[in-house]
């Protein structure tokens, strides 16, 4: 294969001919609820709404395409949390081209049963290990094992090409450069091609990159002047929890006059269920990140025109407990206790009537009687009507006569919980 060295406005433009008639020339939509939190007029770019879910499809079918004769026949293999593997599944279903894909034991089942759909007889789905990095080992060992090319995520000049025209699209759909472009980050690939691109073709639009607070590497890269590896990644975001920025995608996000901020996984969360109930869209946890982020940790100025890319919509709705369950922690609505019942006839309900707030609701009560013990532990998970509320709950356990230790976000216990 005769790649290209780098990333450039004309690299771009010439993965958008090739993508013509491939992806799908996403929505972009006017949102009411963002644009009245910021004040501004807040535009949606669909990458949901892609061909397979995700923008990850441009990259993908960008870099296969490319292969000579010889290196399709020995086949691919890539490594992905699940939306590049589905767009390297669509394009060896298309092209003709046999591949392995490797996914981490974190990638929901929908992504993994959708990769086997789309690649049907051409695609074999492989699990192992637990992150993106040993899915990525083990797809690379395949690779000079087998002879067969490796198909980067995002850390390949093709691969970054074919996410860049995502902003080429949406400067057409606008006809105008747009003031704000809110970008998800993981590895960098989408990132670092829609700098490349507005380097020279739209200098004036400011671009941030949002990535997960648990996963981002991006940043860590920067403020180390090169990818350094972190040493613990939240892995709930699965499209974007990458511990070691690329190496090819870290210089054009360097140098490509960005911006970098990182949201909470809560956060995040909340925005999921934002946007399924306010927008009637079905965000994963990485397409949420650029919305997330929006008037918090990205400001905006009155009046501006702002383009957030959601970057895709394969979640499992199995997931939505967890999400549900997030984000009312991050809210400041739910919170867990360990209470020492005396073990005597009506403690629980004495429970109940004095330290109970009102509009305050067991969640979850498991209890564990001991009868060598004056006292029983139970978990008590408590959801408030209201953040506030907190602090007259903590008052009145703390007058009680009962035995109470609070479970503290971050602890073991509580990472053990949720």
């Amino acid at each position: 294969m005769q790649g290209i060295e780098t990333v450039s406005a004309r690299t771009v433009e010439e993965a958008a001919k090739r993508l013509a008639g491939v992806v799908t020339r996403t929505p972009l939509e006017p949102n009411e609820r963002l644009s009245a939190r910021v004040d501004a007029r807040v535009w949606l770019k669909r990458e949901d709404l892609q061909t397979v879910r995700s923008y990850k499809i441009r990259g993908a079918y960008n870099f296969i395409v490319q292969l000579d004769a010889e290196h399709r026949e020995r086949g691919v293999v890539c490594a992905s949390a699940g939306n590049h593997a589905q767009g390297v599944a669509y394009a060896c279903r298309r092209l003709g081209a046999d591949g392995r894909v490797y996914v981490p034991g974190t990638t929901p089942r929908q992504k993994r049963e959708r990769i086997a759909t789309l690649g049907g007889s051409h695609i074999e789905v492989i699990v192992v290990g637990e992150t993106y990095e040993d899915a990525f080992t083990a797809a690379k060992q395949d690779a000079e094992r087998t002879g067969a090319t490796l198909v980067p995520a995002f850390d390949a000049p093709e691969t970054v090409a074919g996410q860049g025209t995502v902003a080429m699209e949406v400067v057409a759909q606008l006809g105008f450069v747009p003031d704000v472009m809110v970008v998800p980050v993981g590895g960098g690939g989408l990132l670092a091609g829609i700098a490349a691109w507005a380097a020279e073709r739209a200098p004036e639009m400011r671009i941030v990159g949002v990535e997960p607070a648990g996963a981002a590497c991006m940043a860590a890269a920067l403020a180390a002047g090169e990818p350094v590896r972190l040493e613990a990644v939240d892995t709930f975001v699965d499209g974007a929890a990458v511990a070691l920025a690329g190496s090819v995608t870290y210089p054009l996000v360097r140098d490509g006059g960005v911006e970098l901020t990182d949201v909470a996984e809560g956060a995040i969360c909340t925005e999921m269920l934002s946007m399924y109930q306010s927008d009637g869209v079905i965000a994963e946890p990485a397409g949420a990140l650029a919305t997330a982020a929006l008037g918090k940790t990205v400001k905006i100025d009155p009046g501006q025109i702002v383009v957030c890319v959601v970057s895709g919509g394969n979640n499992d709705v199995s997931r939505y407990g967890e999400v549900l369950e997030r984000s009312l922690i991050h809210e400041g609505l739910k919170h867990y206790f360990l209470v020492g019942f005396p073990q005597e006839p009506g403690a629980l309900r004495r429970f109940l009537d004095e330290v109970l707030g009102p509009d305050d609701d067991i969640t979850r009560f498991e209890y564990v009687k001991r009868n060598s013990r004056e006292t029983g532990p139970a978990l008590i998970g408590v959801e408030l009507a209201r953040p506030g509320d907190l602090e007259g709950l903590l008052h009145r356990l703390e007058a009680s006569p009962l035995q109470v230790e609070r479970v503290e976000p971050g602890s073991p216990l509580f990472h053990f919980l949720v």
